[in-house]
């Protein structure tokens, strides 16, 4: 799997499930989420969510811990988990 370098990651939100808003040193837009032990890349033209014409399903990586409780993980295991690397100078936002 080619990693993928992040150059801006968003947390959206603090709480079950966890997800980000990203961007690649490229400029493409990744939305990433993790919930209920399942997690997903996708890609999209725009973070505006109402424009996506295809549900959120893994489409550029895919992973499953098997915890069906679990809803909850940092980005750093996230991205080790889906294959990502953030940039030396990645901008991390609402990370704890």
């Amino acid at each position: 799997m080619t990693l993928l370098l992040l150059a801006r990651v968003v947390r959206t939100c603090a709480a079950c499930p966890s997800q980000w808003n990203a961007w690649t040193v490229d400029g493409q837009y990744l939305y990433l989420r993790y919930r209920s032990g399942i997690g997903t890349v996708d890609a999209y033209d725009s973070a505006d969510y109402e424009s996506w014409t295809r549900i959120p399903a893994g489409g550029v990586a895919r992973f499953d811990t098997g915890d069906r409780s679990d809803g909850d993980m940092d980005l750093a295991e996230f991205c080790q988990h889906a294959g990502l690397q953030l940039a030396e100078s990645c901008m991390v936002v609402g990370e704890g």
